[in-house]
């Protein structure tokens, strides 16, 4: 299995240097009939000043990443080694919350949280409004329990919930460079770009 920890200290710089934050990392087999077992690599980024990321940009960091991966496996330094997709995407307005500030920012908005360990009654699943952090410690008003905390090490996996209130609250959609004669004009070389097949 490859090292997604060696996998994201290699495509994090490459995110910064196109002025992105890195979101999330991740490995997982592909579903889509005929696929098999190949792996898609995903990563999700965005931009600080709009929260998202447009064709584009997705496409720019496709290609960055890729290039940085070839470089490395000319150098012998095989990130993965067998066939797999690569995935760039932004994270929607129902967002995985991946970082510490995910919770203060996203502060008064429904979420689901997934815990490693139980709290409140023996649960590992809450869901309930985000009241941001104490520390490194996440609280929120579960609907079931009222307020809980929980160490942000614990959660194994958690994202908002779509609402009015998010939506609301979310940044207006940047479709500057995605208008219909730019995905017109979109042809496979292109399209391998934003959903990068890469074999060994």
């Amino acid at each position: 299995m490859a090292d997604l920890e060696r996998i994201t200290e290699v495509v994090e710089p490459e995110v910064i240097a196109l002025g992105f934050d890195l979101v999330r990392v991740r490995i997982f087999k592909s579903s889509e009939v005929g696929d098999g077992d190949e792996m898609t690599l995903q990563i999700m980024a965005e931009n600080p000043a709009t929260g998202q990321l447009i064709l584009d940009q997705c496409a720019a960091l496709s290609r960055r990443v890729s290039d940085r991966f070839d470089a490395l496996e000319e150098a012998g330094d095989v990130l993965i080694a067998d066939a797999y997709r690569l995935e760039v995407s932004s994270p929607g307005i129902d967002r995985p919350l991946t970082r510490l500030k995910d919770y203060v920012n996203w502060a008064g908005h429904e979420a689901k949280v997934q815990l490693t360990s139980p709290v409140e009654g023996n649960r590992k699943t809450l869901h309930g409004d985000l009241a941001g952090l104490d520390g490194e410690t996440v609280l929120l008003d579960d609907k079931k329990s009222g307020r809980v905390s929980f160490p942000f090490a614990d959660v194994q996996s958690a994202r908002l919930v779509l609402t009015d209130r998010l939506i609301a609250a979310s940044r207006p959609l940047d479709t500057s460079g995605a208008d219909e004669e730019e995905f017109e004009d979109l042809d496979l070389e292109d399209g391998e770009d934003l959903l990068a097949k890469q074999e060994d």
